[in-house]
């Protein structure tokens, strides 16, 4: 199967903030927040878009 077009993954540092069908990452930190988001970003070869500064998504487009 390939995945065009989805959410791969939530990644915040507010669990109460999100939710969904998603892998969500809970972070300590903002600086945790960004390497998570970079690190998963090329694990999971998708797109890492900041929609807060509490909520970052990777994307496969």
């Amino acid at each position: 199967m390939i995945v065009e077009k989805a959410i791969l993954a939530v990644i915040t540092t507010k669990e109460e903030q999100v939710g969904g069908g998603a892998p969500i990452f809970i972070c300590a930190s903002n600086e945790e927040l960004q390497l998570f988001s970079t690190n998963l970003e090329a694990i999971m070869d998708g797109i890492a878009h900041r929609l807060s500064d509490e909520v970052y998504i990777i994307v496969k487009h």
